[in-house]
């Protein structure tokens, strides 16, 4: 009897050892990561369909209507690094909620400076309290960096497209503003970049903006449904899969 629940003991140990010892994959960026709406998906919610998650663990902290600027702001940030632990990974898409002028009203109170300088602005909110904004990417290397002192390894991806077309017909890219300054901070900071923006919109000039639209978008431009956002979370699969990254290992 009791060499008998000295084995289960022992067991349960392991196991338990098994689970902390498993690494995490932390997501943090806006909704088209995360959403709780059952009209519209975020791709995080579905990353976990094309990993073993015996193997590791899908932690998706991201949250509807954040930029780079409000997640810290809000706390959320320090919240992910409490959890982080060395070993884990991170990965970063933020940029649809970053285009605003920056301000203290309902519509700047997101925004973030254009660019990856480390200029900055200060914002007075009243009552003493004090902001500081930054750059889009300057937002983005702090996370970066914050991360690797953990022992965290970040990845950084541009936004999936939205569903906007140019005259030739084709997906217009975000390779000109925060899709190009994700890449550049990437490669400041030599740590992978994923161009999640180029991959989908590679499939959905190959489909046609009718049937992108018909297939993907029920509502806005933005914000894809449950099919639109298994495409996405396919995206970056083949993302990490293009840099042969070491995450591909827990792919199915």
């Amino acid at each position: 009897m009791v060499k008998q629940l000295t084995i289960i003991l022992l067991g349960i140990c392991l196991f338990s050892f098994g689970i902390q010892d498993r690494p995490t994959i932390y997501l943090i960026g806006d909704s088209t990561v995360r959403n709780s709406n059952q009209a519209y998906w975020g791709w995080g919610s579905l990353l976990g369909t094309f990993l073993d998650t015996t193997q590791v663990t899908v932690a998706n902290h991201a949250m509807a209507g954040r930029s780079t600027r409000t997640f810290r702001k809000e706390g959320r940030w320090d919240r992910v690094k409490e959890n982080m632990k060395p070993g884990d990974y991170l990965l970063i898409q933020f940029g649809h909620n970053e285009g605003s002028k920056p301000d203290t009203t309902r519509q700047g109170y997101r925004g973030v400076l254009r660019g990856i300088g480390q200029d900055s602005v200060v914002l007075d909110w009243g009552s003493g309290e004090m902001e500081i904004v930054r750059t889009y990417g300057e937002n983005l290397r702090r996370f970066v960096r914050e991360a690797k002192q953990i022992g965290v390894h970040p990845i950084l991806l541009s936004m999936i497209p939205r569903n906007q077309w140019d005259e030739q017909g084709n997906v217009k890219r975000a390779n000109q503003d925060f899709g190009l300054w994700a890449r550049q901070i990437a490669e400041e900071e030599q740590v992978p970049f994923i161009d999640l923006n180029e991959i989908t919109a590679k499939k959905y000039d190959n489909i046609g903006p009718e049937q992108v639209k018909t297939k993907y978008f029920p509502g806005d431009h933005t914000h894809t449904n449950y099919d639109g956002a298994m495409e996405n979370a396919a995206s970056v699969i083949e993302g990490l899969r293009n840099i042969q990254h070491p995450l591909v290992k827990y792919i199915k």
